[in-house]
């Protein structure tokens, strides 16, 4: 493999302010970024995702160790110098006046103009390929400021790809999206590690997505130690278990609590079979697609499309939706008089 493009060493990251004592959040870091990748940094609130994203793009510096871009001391160099090699996107909404999309974008070719900012031609073409890289080339003439949270950050992203960063650093770029919008910006991301053979990580808590569409896991719990691997190792040798306890590493998602409930008997296949036990567990039933004996259902087709014959010692009931199916398990009919 390459050498990396981003690597830090024995890092310490918090705060040290002048007139309070020092905060240590993680210690003794060690992690590598390559180009191509997709690595996303996951933990639980409070385990420092933040600060080392942050530590990394040089915007505090490190309690211990040393972070190297491209095999030069990060900190050492000047922040011009910085920013043509790596590029930031943090969760914090910027005001943004009066810029139109493009314009806003085009902030990103600061590290390249001259003391005017006047845009060169290469500068405008750069700008120009980046929002079409992120999709946002229809937004280039829209006021900033009345861009849906997807569509500005599209263009936020846009703006550090115009930088043309060999790494791309991004903290929480899709907190305040929604699952379609987060689904497509991280797939954006993705196609832009490979494609651009760029270093991109991203710091989330959408930790399924991150199962999906990660190269690579930085898995960081309160007080550590980082864990790195690919998302498959992670679960598999249980580190993920240990930093999200309700993780099931059976269905790779998350479980909800709940006290053993009631046996329930499922007879069906396929997607509808899938969906009707997880309609049952959610509302706190085991199922068990080998009982025999009431309560029990059976997937049948119904004249207007899928229906769920239920079985119980009070008799059997036709439903014609997960609702109600639910509803009468929680419910059922009293048994007929003796």
């Amino acid at each position: 493999m390459a050498a990396p493009i981003l690597q830090a060493r024995g890092l310490g990251i918090g705060y040290a302010p002048r007139r309070r004592p020092r905060v240590e959040v993680a210690a003794d870091l060690g992690v590598e970024l390559h180009a191509g990748e997709l690595v996303c940094l996951l933990g639980p609130n409070g385990a420092g995702k933040s600060t080392l994203v942050r530590t990394l793009a040089g915007l505090q510096r490190p309690l211990a160790g040393q972070v190297l871009l491209q095999g030069q001391d990060l900190h050492a160099l000047a922040e011009g110098e910085r920013a043509r090699h790596l590029g930031l996107v943090l969760t914090e909404r910027v005001d943004t006046g009066n810029l139109s999309a493009y314009a806003l974008a085009a902030l990103g070719r600061h590290p390249y103009t001259r003391w005017d900012g006047r845009l060169s031609p290469h500068d405008e073409e750069v700008v120009r390929w980046a929002m079409e890289a992120v999709g946002a080339r229809e937004l280039a003439a829209r006021s900033a400021g009345e861009l849906s949270d997807g569509e500005r950050q599209k263009v936020t992203i846009a703006r550090a790809l115009a930088q043309e960063p060999a790494v791309l650093l991004l903290d929480e770029p899709t907190a305040f999206l929604d699952l379609p919008r987060r689904v497509e910006i991280v797939q954006l991301l993705r196609r832009l590690a490979g494609e651009e053979d760029r270093a991109v990580l991203l710091s989330t808590h959408d930790l399924e997505l991150a199962l999906r569409s990660a190269d690579r896991l930085w898995l960081l719990p309160p007080g550590g130690p980082l864990h790195t691997g690919a998302p498959e190792d992670l679960v598999l040798n249980g580190a993920f278990q240990r930093t999200f306890g309700d993780f099931d590493p059976g269905s790779g998602s998350f479980r909800m609590s709940r006290e053993p409930g009631e046996e329930v008997g499922l007879a069906g296949d396929g997607l509808r079979a899938l969906w009707t036990a997880r309609a049952l567990e959610r509302a706190g039933f085991r199922v068990d697609a080998g009982r025999q004996t009431p309560p029990r259902v059976e997937i049948v087709r119904g004249e207007d499309g899928p229906a769920w014959h239920l079985h119980t010692a009070a008799g059997q009931r036709l439903c014609g939706s997960l609702y109600e199916l639910v509803g009468l398990l929680r419910d059922p009919p009293a048994e007929p008089a003796p």
